[in-house]
């Protein structure tokens, strides 16, 4: 099979495109034969940063989208045909979704709903499972449904981003008023493509006032891209026992957090990461990302606000280097054509 890898660490020029036997699926994996991958921002920083484990060869990709086509024993819940996506395949294993297999536990993958595209699949994993567990990281909604977040009105900083586009349209899916913050024109359509009730452009506006304005009584929940430089915003903004939720540190690695009208709201604050979540979190996201694409609420494409940049398996550094660079939307890898063409 055709596969890319990397047996050193450093800049995208360390990917190489090779031949490697097909993998064979152990006692509860399953082998896909994979049609599309996405590639998040987590994947260049494994690659540049030396996070990629203790393997001489490592399969860069946490996100993908194919057909299993074959079951190791044990395996219930999948069968030869079924259309899967993948989440963190490239986390404590060496075999990622930049290749034309991967194996993985069963853990590790979730049906496909049929209404969905592959390059839907492939656009799923590290996006929506971090914007599920960031929309659910407050005290009273710990599962995402219709109807679930009705009556709370959500903060999306960074609406633009994969992440933040995930989470407008999760959480328009299950009932909430979502407010969005953006830095341009540009990224206020993407926004408003995704489902954002309110866009504020934080160059050009008060935030503070404009979204008070929206939510006069606080918000109720903040999902936040760039704690640092957003953090004092975010308290103001929140309501009494209101929650933060962060998941990255765009803008800087440290916060100063305003102590008092921090513990004055009684706020709770909460980082995420994507790995560390453990099996509870990832099957409760992976159910509920599912049940939303089946419903035809979260999607892709320009006219939801998630451009899509196609480059072939050949191209993964560009890809690669197409994330670094800040590339909006989501940049997918076209491995192969489905039975159908698709």
């Amino acid at each position: 099979m055709r596969s890319v890898v990397y047996t050193q660490t450093g800049p995208s020029s360390v990917l190489s495109l090779v031949e490697r036997p097909v993998p064979e699926p152990g006692p509860g994996e399953v082998r896909v034969r994979l049609v599309r991958a996405g590639v998040n921002p987590t994947d260049w920083k494994f690659r540049a940063n030396a996070k990629n484990g203790p393997w001489d060869e490592v399969v860069p990709g946490q996100d993908g989208a194919g057909v299993v086509d074959a079951v190791g024993q044990g395996v219930e819940g999948f069968a030869v045909g079924d259309r899967v996506w993948t989440l963190v395949a490239q986390w404590s294993r060496p075999g990622g979704t930049a290749a034309e297999h991967t194996v993985l536990p069963t853990t590790r993958v979730a049906a496909l709903p049929d209404v969905a595209s592959y390059d839907l699949g492939a656009a799923l994993g590290v996006p929506a499972v971090t914007a599920h567990r960031a929309l659910t990281a407050g005290e009273d909604v710990t599962r995402l449904a219709p109807g679930a977040m009705e009556g709370r009105t959500v903060l999306v900083a960074g609406g633009a981003g994969a992440v933040g586009n995930a989470a407008i349209q999760l959480a328009v899916w299950a009932g909430a008023t979502v407010v969005t913050t953006i830095s341009s024109d540009e990224k206020a359509a993407l926004a408003r493509a995704a489902g954002a009730h309110h866009v504020v452009n934080y160059r050009t506006e008060d935030a503070a006032a404009e979204i008070g304005r929206i939510a006069p009584g606080g918000v109720d929940l903040v999902v936040e891209v760039a704690l640092a430089e957003n953090l004092a915003l975010d308290v103001e903004v929140l309501r009494n026992r209101g929650t933060l939720a962060y998941y990255a540190d765009n803008g800087g690695a440290e916060a100063a957090l305003p102590v008092r009208a921090g513990f004055a709201k009684n706020l709770r604050l909460q980082g995420l990461l994507l790995y560390t979540l453990g099996e509870d979190l990832l099957a409760a996201a992976t159910e509920d990302v599912s049940a939303a694409v089946a419903a035809g609420a979260l999607r892709v494409g320009a006219e939801v606000g998630v451009p899509l940049h196609h480059f072939s398996l050949e191209q993964t550094a560009a890809a690669h280097d197409a994330v670094e660079a800040g590339t909006v939307g989501k940049v997918l890898i076209d491995i192969a054509t489905d039975d159908t063409g698709a």
